[in-house]
């Protein structure tokens, strides 16, 4: 059976939400979906990070702001399709699950959302939430942690992957200064703050060479 696509522009209420998520990227230049060429080259082994930051066979996972699913992809792998997938651009819905089926994989829910609804969106709790690059350009970030909080089990993990805090300038991928514009990163210390106050506490800071850092927290 097809895995489900969820669109939940129900409301005028979130369709101004989803407007105002538009905006936000249309200013948050840096938060834009690279080309996979540099995500390679970031990256050459998206499952061996996947594993390095704690996810395990068997999990329930959510890929939060799956983007063209170069996560998606491999987190489907690991986990045997126990994988929510969300993102708010259609396009990218179909670019990760085009990425999914040709890699054999599943996914068992996918959603077209404001990251924002996913309470209402997603089917069932998870153990484990991944949001990778995106969590700088978010306008209510402990906001949108209490949503995690809200659908995570008891003894899941929330992993944020981000920039280090460093000069874009500095952080060179094939050759080109790359990420979001120096003042939007964040440091662990920045995160931990904004996270914590929506009732999770800090588990671990795992360093993800050249460029970025995991930022994993569990319910207080």
């Amino acid at each position: 059976m097809a895995a489900a696509i969820v669109c939940e522009i129900a409301d005028a209420a979130q369709r101004s939400s989803i407007e105002e998520s538009l905006l936000m990227a249309a200013l948050f230049q840096g938060t834009s979906m690279p080309d996979r060429d540099w995500w390679s080259a970031l990256w050459p082994d998206p499952k061996g990070l996947l594993q390095q930051i704690g996810v395990q066979p068997g999990m329930s996972v959510l890929d939060l702001c799956c983007g063209d699913g170069y996560f998606t992809a491999p987190l489907a792998e690991l986990v045997d399709g126990r994988l929510a997938a969300l993102d708010l651009d259609p396009d990218m819905i179909s670019l990760a699950k085009t990425e999914v089926e040709r890699r054999g994989a599943s996914v068992r829910q996918w959603i077209c959302a404001d990251a924002a609804s996913l309470t209402e969106c997603l089917d069932e709790p998870v153990d484990f939430v991944l949001m990778a690059n995106t969590f700088h350009g978010v306008p209510d970030q402990t906001g949108l942690a209490h949503s995690v909080r809200a659908v995570l089990r008891p003894n899941g993990l929330f992993c944020i992957v981000n920039w280090h805090s460093m000069p874009r300038e500095e952080t060179v991928v094939l050759g080109n200064p790359r990420g979001p514009r120096t003042e939007m990163r964040m440091s662990p210390e920045s995160v931990r703050a904004v996270v914590e106050a929506a009732d999770f506490r800090m588990r671990e800071i795992v360093d993800l060479p050249p460029y970025h850092y995991a930022a994993i927290f569990q319910p207080a």
